[in-house]
């Protein structure tokens, strides 16, 4: 569904520099895979995304989607693209049924077409009750259900994703799960950005850490947590700054040890044994707390902790 090679998207700012926000990537995303792109800001996700999209040429490299090249058949790929913003832009003056009509309109497709589609997506975005509701009255999970449900009006082969869940309460982004799960055992190819580790474990099959416009690391979730981190982390809990006093210890324990204002992580393949260590040696933390390795203690490791402007 996607093949590139050293893919590159550079660009010019106003002060006259150039920014190099893709900087000569490898992907391969075969059909019905969902496929994940993680990344802090500036990462250069976005920026691949877009690409992918037909929004913006790449600056070099090989691409293509779909078995197409983007730069010639832009529009015989977006025909078969189905692509969710990361900010939802509905017409919010018009009804929910009314936001699926006119969107399927744009593809060429009949109006007894677009209104039967209409309200097989109503009923798979469970907003069938609300179809003669404006827009503009909708809770935040309800715009994000309709704006994937636009998406499919014209049953696309490949699902593009932007951080479909960000803002929503846990109970909308378990429903969202849900619908896109559905898709995906349907055969409709999805890749997504997100800033949720557990977004990432639910939904991939497979995903790539970006940092600086490269890709640091590749695999599934259970494979990037086996190569980058340890089965298990054990938490110590101090009064802010007296962990220090601990750290010497614990880095005779285990290999890697994170320091935070109030807490000690060490990353273990067996936590409750490195706490009888820890104990013996005469560390006495507030509180502790042994739990397995997760998609975040890796994006963590490989891209920092830090913010990046």
């Amino acid at each position: 569904m996607i093949r590139a090679r050293g893919l590159t998207k550079s660009f010019e700012v106003k002060s006259g520099a150039t920014v190099h926000a893709v900087r000569g990537i490898d992907l391969d995303v075969p059909p019905g895979e969902a496929f994940g792109f993680l990344g802090p800001n500036g990462a250069g996700k976005s920026s691949t995304m877009r690409i992918i999209a037909c929004g913006s040429p790449r600056t070099s490299g090989e691409l293509r989607i779909l078995g197409l090249d983007p730069d010639v058949d832009g529009v015989r790929i977006r025909d078969r693209l189905g692509v969710v913003p990361q900010q939802d832009n509905l017409d919010e003056e018009l009804s929910v049924r009314e936001n699926l009509y006119i969107y399927g309109r744009y593809f060429g497709y009949s109006r007894a077409h677009c209104w039967a589609k209409a309200d097989e997506l109503l009923e798979f975005a469970q907003l069938t009750e609300k179809s003669k509701a404006k827009v503009v009255s909708l809770s935040g999970g309800m715009k994000r259900r309709l704006t994937i449900a636009r998406s499919l009006v014209n049953d696309p082969d490949l699902l593009l994703l932007d951080e479909p869940t960000t803002g929503l309460d846990p109970q909308a982004r378990h429903v969202l799960w849900d619908r896109l799960f559905r898709l995906k055992q349907q055969g409709v190819t999805l890749v997504l950005t997100t800033h949720y580790m557990d977004e990432a474990e639910q939904l991939c099959d497979r995903l790539v850490v970006m940092d600086g416009g490269t890709i640091v690391a590749e695999g599934s979730p259970a494979r990037l947590i086996s190569e980058h981190s340890t089965r298990e982390v054990l938490e110590l809990r101090f009064q802010p700054g007296s962990q220090r006093d601990a750290e010497p210890i614990a880095l005779e324990l285990v290999e890697r040890v994170e320091v935070l204002p109030d807490r000690l992580l060490l990353y273990t393949q067996d936590g409750d044994e490195t706490l009888v260590q820890a104990h013996a040696r005469g560390v006495r933390p507030l509180s502790t707390l042994v739990r397995r390795s997760t998609l975040e203690d890796v994006f963590l490791h490989l891209t920092g902790r830090s913010l990046i402007d």
